[in-house]
């Protein structure tokens, strides 16, 4: 990661590599939407996301190690994907989600994830997780061209 940190605490280095909600949330669209384009990021936010603000957090999740950007030809859309340490958030996004289950008012449609998660435990949790390795760290094979 290449900001400066205000101190060597893991609170606070953890934290200072989020920034804000509109981070987590740009994470948890690709994390859990499949969303890997800027597009979709911007047009499925159910918090609607200005086009400004994704722009700026997936440039920063990209400088930061979370997500990496595959910048595709002219006239193509960039894809975004996790990395190994945003991967490892499962967990993190896992938690959190029980504690909004059980501390905040939720939507019965949107509040279905957390409860999967929530009931599923750690193991469920590393089971998605290496699904996740599979779609976004497995190098794509080039596919060839009929001759």
């Amino acid at each position: 990661m290449t900001t400066q940190q205000r101190s060597g605490c893991p609170i606070n280095a953890t934290v200072e590599a989020f920034g804000d909600r509109w981070t987590l949330l740009v994470l948890r669209d690709v994390m859990f939407g499949n969303r890997r384009h800027f597009r979709e990021l911007q047009a499925s936010s159910e918090e609607r996301i200005a086009s400004n603000i994704l722009a700026d957090r997936l440039q920063r999740l990209v400088r930061d190690g979370l997500l990496t950007r595959d910048d595709a030809g002219r006239g193509q859309k960039a894809t975004y994907s996790l990395t190994e340490a945003s991967i490892q958030l499962v967990p993190v996004f896992a938690h959190l989600g029980a504690w909004g289950l059980r501390h905040r008012p939720t939507n019965p449609e949107l509040r279905r994830r957390a409860e999967q998660l929530d009931a599923g435990g750690p193991d469920m949790w590393s089971a998605y997780m290496d699904e996740l390795r599979a779609i976004h760290l497995t190098p794509s094979v080039p596919r060839r061209r009929a001759s």
